[in-house]
């Protein structure tokens, strides 16, 4: 019986863990180009009330893969002297990771050299955390929809940037 209890425990932890973080034999599907985007249809999301930078992301690039449940998209950070970084993000919602694929500089998408998940929490990737509290993803959970993500995103942000 204790045997049994022990079994029990062991599985239950496993499908907690599996439930929080993911499947432990995750692996990351195709990874879609560079999707084009417009300055023109920009959502606004907050990340740092004091600093001066407006961050947003285009709508109409935010995707959900259904094979590895990663949620894309297109982030724009534009400075008050009207300077643009733009980034091809990718978040793992159930670990607090992302990833970014590409920057787009001079006309062109760029791919980074060596692209790798790091946490959402490190110093570059706060936009990141702050888009994915709020909207990009449900808790700790990927959102099953692109348009759950734009809905709640529009509750908090300003549809347009500075």
């Amino acid at each position: 019986m204790r045997r049994l209890v022990l079994l029990l425990g062991l599985f239950a932890s496993s499908w907690v863990q599996a439930q929080i973080f993911g499947p432990s034999n995750w692996q990351e599907g195709p990874v879609p180009e560079p999707p084009e985007f417009s300055v023109e249809r920009l959502l606004r999301f907050e990340v740092n009330p004091n600093s001066p930078m407006v961050y947003a992301i285009d709508p109409q690039t935010l995707s959900i893969s259904a094979e590895d449940r990663v949620v894309r998209y297109v982030v724009v950070a534009s400075s008050p002297s009207g300077v643009r970084n733009v980034f091809y993000e990718g978040i793992r919602c159930p670990v607090g990771q992302v990833k970014t694929y590409a920057r787009h500089s001079q006309g062109r998408w760029v791919p980074g050299s060596d692209p790798q998940w790091q946490g959402m929490a490190s110093r570059p990737s706060r936009h990141a955390l702050q888009l994915a509290r709020q909207g990009a993803c449900d808790n700790s959970g990927t959102p099953l929809r692109v348009s759950d993500i734009v809905r709640a995103l529009s509750q908090v942000g300003i549809n347009s940037t500075r």
